[in-house]
């Protein structure tokens, strides 16, 4: 269905601000409860700030939905309360991100904690924000009369409009949907009508729209945003699927603004307004409307059940609508058996299936095979899991034979569709990027899609063979149903010889390998993740002997098996990420020779090892190493001196190495480097005087060290086109900088600035 909008030319600017501050102060509560659950240290203060937060913002809640225009000054004043909020959600995120080892920078961080709780404090006691809702009370009549006057300028507009053709000639009064402008969602019998959780999102599409003289607007959600946003002030283009069918509808409206509902982001980001899942209260009120005709759980009925087959939903309104229709007036144990069937990412029964799952699959309907092949390979991850961006791009170069950009690009796209969340990261896309830090995530029912398109067909003739949860058992269909331990995998007699994939997630201080890993002679990509709290001991990990053919290898939270002379080579190996894993010196022992076990490793991570003292010698054996990544580790203190037999490395990554502090001369004998990221490594202080040698050096990252002298050789940096550090060390690069043609010297703010406490 599609319509085309009127203009709106005569709009006053209006405050975001008091939105905002009712975001950030529900984020920054968020933030709060996890500390005071996880973080004992800050736990008291971390309370004291709960109460303070709960306090305000009922109030900052009847400002956010009022719907006025504040004056400037109250601008101003609420201005104020949100930027000590932001910063106050800035500092929150630092300290659950802290080390425990760090006992310096927790003291450091209590402290600033504590001149956050005296700030808001101070704030509350001059009652501002009491006098603010005096004013919005006083302006609210105001600002009605207002938006009447702009809905009877564009009922005018609309009589104008009528009898102007669109596209193939068919008339635009045809393609209109004109309704309240309440957004309501529609029963399945129409009978009641009712609005829930989409206040805010027609607040943020308001003020969108009201802040800007025309252009391109857009609303994009997943599948299922049944209805698009309707209105009586605004007409839009309404479910719009590409860009070239927006541009042919829009080719011939100069001078319009124009709101698109989509399912992809087809506006500019800034003019987008991602639709946003239900609040528990707001997805409870829609379940309970579809499902018992009343906006609360019934006298009797075990509320319990109720709130987790709702929460099965993950807040998604299509799903809340569907689910909750299909168990209308079943007994209680039929809801059971829902439960169960939607925590395994099944339906809840044959309409569940048709109604939402079919619907949820026309989203996918514009993809190529390559693209819907990839979205399906995300229902291999647990549900509520971040997935390293990392593993997604290597199991789709591996498996689908796209290059890196490509499958990057498909991951994008994906994104702008909807079909996933990335993770925003200001490194994301940028030459030399990495992506084993930087992750997506996926609403559930997107994955209850994937998993219910992967498991059509018989069984032994699927593309992908997926567990929906960490069972103590393997699912009926896969073989007997006998209990399994961890320890125990004898009575499971499978095989899987085209299997180029394989991700086994656990959460144990000890796993044996499944042995029919050692049969996956097809295997290209094996992921291995503890999802425990401490490193797990692998057994039978000589089983790798017979993947032959294996390219990747991620291993998380595990101790590394320690290498032997007698270790078959694993000889196709080209990537191997270890991710907070324990070394235990596996790469270090006497008379190994590690060349010949990984003789075409190409990409080496150590990520998050906190053992990792000195890196091992041997690893500059790798002579085919054309990415080597140590970051995060915080004992770190030495890097090899023969890292200059490393000759065909061309990116070095090093960030976040606190204890790290020199570089050495070595490393610029190495004639093929391009990239050298030594961010957050805050104890070194220099650069290596000849580093002008690396002729190839065409970025480096230096943001948050400490580094403040001059090195004079830098001008023979002919390739360099990019520096990033901070703003006070800029001036080393200077006389670089007038010798070296296009090279662009960035100032880049810090990660973690906490200066704004101290003023």
């Amino acid at each position: 269905t599609t319509s085309v909008s009127t203009p709106l030319t005569s709009t006053k600017n209006m405050d975001v601000t008091d939105f905002f501050t009712g975001e950030i102060a529900t984020e920054l509560l968020k933030q709060l409860v996890l500390i005071s659950a996880k973080a004992w240290k800050y736990k008291s203060i971390a309370d004291r700030l709960i109460i303070l937060i709960e306090t305000i913002q009922p109030t900052i809640h009847e400002i956010q939905y009022s719907g006025v225009e504040l004056p400037p000054h109250r601008q101003a004043q609420i201005g104020m309360l949100a930027g000590t909020l932001e910063k106050g959600k800035k500092l929150t995120e630092r300290v659950l991100s802290s080390r425990r080892w760090n006992m310096y920078r927790q003291f450091t961080l209590a402290k600033k904690m504590e001149k956050l709780e005296k700030t808001i404090s101070d704030f509350m006691k001059n009652q501002i924000l009491t006098h603010i809702l005096a004013d919005v009370h006083q302006h609210r009549t105001n600002a009605d009369v207002r938006f009447d006057r702009v809905e009877r300028s564009l009922t005018g507009l609309e009589e104008q409009l009528g009898s102007m053709k669109i596209g193939g000639g068919g008339m635009i009064t045809d393609a209109m949907k004109i309704a309240e402008a309440t957004m309501e969602i529609e029963t399945s019998d129409d009978c009641e009508k009712f609005g829930v959780g989409l206040e805010m999102g027609k607040r943020k599409v308001k003020k969108m729209m009201f802040n800007a003289e025309g252009g391109l607007f857009g609303i994009s959600g997943m599948g299922g945003y049944n209805g698009g946003v309707k209105t009586k002030k605004l007409v839009i283009l309404d479910d719009v699927w590409t860009r070239k069918a927006l541009d042919s509808l829009t080719s011939n409206l100069p001078s319009c603004t124009i709101l698109v509902v989509s399912r992809s982001k087809l506006a500019d980001p800034n003019a987008t307004y991602d639709v946003e899942v239900l609040r528990e209260d707001e997805a409870i009120s829609l379940f309970c409307l579809c499902a018992f005709g009343q906006k609360t759980i019934p006298p009797g009925f075990d509320k319990d059940l109720v709130k987790k087959v709702a929460g099965e939903c993950k807040g998604l309104p299509l799903a809340l609508k569907v689910t909750g229709a299909s168990l209308k007036d079943r007994p209680e144990m039929y809801w059971q058996g829902a439960l169960q069937r939607l925590s395994k990412g099944e339906p809840a029964d044959e309409t569940h299936e048709t109604r939402l799952l079919h619907h949820m699959e026309a989203s996918l309907a514009d993809l190529d095979e390559t693209a819907r092949e990839c979205f399906l390979d995300l229902g291999a991850f647990p549900e509520d899991r971040k997935i390293p961006v990392d593993i997604l791009i290597n199991m789709w170069i591996e498996v689908h034979d796209l290059d890196e950009a490509v499958a990057f690009a498909t991951l994008v796209d994906l994104s702008h569709k909807n079909l996933l969340t990335l993770g925003k990261d200001p490194r994301l896309g940028s030459t030399y990027a990495s992506y084993y830090d930087v992750f997506v995530t996926q609403h559930d029912v997107l994955r209850d899609l994937a998993l219910h398109l992967s498991n059509k067909g018989k069984i032994n003739r699927r593309k992908r063979l997926l567990m929906p949860k960490r069972e103590k058992e393997l699912p009926k269909t896969w073989g007997k149903n006998w209990e399994m331990d961890d320890m125990d995998w004898s009575d499971f007699d499978m095989d899987f010889p085209k299997a180029e994939v394989l991700l086994l997630n656990f959460s144990s201080d000890k796993y044996v390998l499944p042995p029919f890993l050692s049969k996956m002679t097809r295997l290209k990509v094996l992921v291995i993740i503890n999802n425990g709290m401490s490193p797990a001991i692998l057994r039978d990990f000589s089983m790798f002997a017979n993947l032959s053919k294996l390219r990747s290898l991620w291993l998380e939270r595990v101790h590394v098996p320690e290498l032997y002379n007698t270790t078959i080579p694993m000889k196709h190996l080209h990537k191997m990420s270890l991710i907070l894993c324990k070394i235990n010196n596996s790469f270090d022992q006497t008379g190994v020779d590690v060349s010949s076990i990984f003789p075409k490793l190409g990409d080496l991570t150590i990520d998050h090892c906190d053992d990792l003292v000195t890196l091992p010698s041997s690893i500059c054996k790798m002579t085919s190493l054309n990415s080597l990544s140590i970051t995060n580790c915080p004992r770190l203190g030495e890097l090899p001196k023969n890292l200059s037999k490393l000759q065909a490395l061309e990116l070095l990554r090093l960030y976040a190495c606190p204890e790290l502090k020199a570089l050495p001369d070595e490393i610029c004998e190495l004639p093929q480097l391009k990239y050298l990221d030594i961010s957050q490594c805050v104890s070194m202080s220099c650069l290596p005087e000849d580093i002008g040698k690396l002729k190839m050096l065409e970025k480096i990252d230096m943001r948050e060290c400490y580094i403040s002298g001059r090195v004079r050789s830098a001008v023979s940096l002919e390739s360099l086109r990019h520096v990033i550090c901070d703003k006070d060390v800029t001036f080393i690069w200077e006389e670089v900088e007038r010798a070296v043609p296009g090279l662009k010297i960035e100032a880049a703010e810090k990660c973690f600035s906490l200066d704004w406490l101290d003023e």
